[in-house]
């Protein structure tokens, strides 16, 4: 069988402090990388300009978690990839695993990393209000679309670029892995998770501004779930769903 081209591709905004540790590390395990840097004002993209062993991909201004992740996947698409895998640059996914995300991705649309399948020596405790907003999404997104999900924001995920290029995505910040699994519902893909250990480096990371709140935040993304879910029908378990009719 022959092997899948693989690009691995990081969303980076201001990582100064981690990005040239990580992409060595990611080097390691993939040879083909991309970088989209969503507009970095903290000296980021002078260290990235140092390199010749990754592609660059440059937001002239910060446009968004989900809008790096669209530019990842346009890139992958035109440049012809089989899979990209996409990890964080904060230094919080292992890259080892890179190479088990891709074989997994050979038979499957989706394979989306989680936090709480398994249990790791040495796994963080999440921040509370995280890890039950994170579990009341993931609840609500098994029960709306008919997915068996443990972890919805996992950002360690592998997706065949085929599929994945083809699913209309509009939400550019962090709620566009919602409205990812919405329309991976309707387009019938095929999801499986792969465990990774859980790991939280930096507690008080901010989401930006107000989403920093957990209240706003999860309203946001109940914003964003309802306003992709109404765009049309979604199938769960043999029946239509749709908020939109």
């Amino acid at each position: 069988m022959k092997s899948p081209r693989a690009l691995t591709a990081l969303p980076v905004f201001n990582e100064r402090g981690t990005v040239h540790s990580v992409l060595d590390e990611v080097k390691r395990y993939s040879r083909d990388v991309l970088v989209v840097d969503d507009g970095s004002s903290d000296g980021t993209a002078e260290l990235l300009a140092e390199r010749n062993d990754i592609q660059v991909v440059t937001h002239a201004k910060n446009r968004g978690y989900g809008a790096a992740l669209k530019t990842a996947f346009e890139y992958a698409a035109a440049e012809d990839y089989d899979i990209v895998v996409t990890i964080d640059c904060d230094g919080q996914h292992e890259p080892q695993r890179i190479p088990r995300f891709v074989a997994a991705c050979q038979n499957v649309d989706i394979v989306s990393g989680s936090r709480y399948l398994k249990q790791y020596p040495g796994d963080s405790e999440p921040p509370a209000q995280r890890r039950w907003i994170n579990q009341l999404i993931t609840a609500e997104i098994n029960q709306r679309l008919g997915f068996q999900l443990t972890d919805a924001f996992c950002g360690f995920k592998a997706y065949r670029v085929e599929t994945v290029s083809q699913l209309p995505v509009t939400e550019f910040g962090y709620a566009m892995p919602l409205e990812l699994w919405v329309e991976a519902a309707r387009a019938g893909l095929n999801v499986i998770e792969l465990p990774v250990p859980l790991v939280y480096l930096d507690e008080k990371r901010s989401f930006g501004g107000a989403l920093d709140d957990g209240t706003t935040r999860l309203n946001y993304y109940h914003l964003v779930l309802d306003r992709t879910m109404a765009r049309g029908e979604v199938e769960v378990d043999g029946a239509a769903v749709s908020l939109g009719g």
